[in-house]
């Protein structure tokens, strides 16, 4: 996951109406034992809203794309960082960090999930608000 103590600086918003600009967003991440469990919590985001929110695989930056694809337990050999995985043997919950949220009226939410492996050193670098929640059909799974 994102180093710790990193700030408000290394965040990006792509949508003002969706994620306003003092919105707030709080990551935890816990591993231990070959486990793993992320807590998503947020205030501030569009009211009564869904989003996909999954952890990437590089920082974020001045373009959506600059995150990379999603982190992935098991990495999908035929995903390429300009073409990620759709396949849902590889973009699932099981194999992914899914965190999808709605938010109540005041634009608030939080999600957690645990999953039975943990993150590679330095290979967990960013969390995405996605303008929808993941989709998991095959050639769509894991979009969002």
């Amino acid at each position: 996951m994102p180093e710790e103590g990193v700030g408000d600086d290394n965040a990006f918003t792509y949508d003002q109406a969706a994620v306003p600009v003092g919105s707030s967003v709080n990551i935890e991440s816990e591993g231990e034992n070959g486990r793993t469990t992320v807590t998503f919590n947020a205030t501030g985001l569009a009211p009564n809203r869904d989003f996909g929110v999954h952890v990437h695989t590089r920082p974020c930056g001045p373009q959506p794309s600059d995150s990379g694809p999603h982190y992935q337990n098991n990495a999908d050999p035929a995903a390429t960082p300009e073409k990620p995985s759709s396949d849902p043997a590889y973009a699932n919950p099981r194999n992914e960090i899914w965190l999808d949220v709605t938010t109540d009226a005041k634009g608030n939410a939080q999600s957690s999930t645990a999953v039975d492996w943990e993150f590679r050193n330095g290979e967990a670098n960013s969390v995405v608000l996605h303008a929808q929640r993941t989709m998991t059909g095959p050639g769509q799974a894991g979009g969002g």
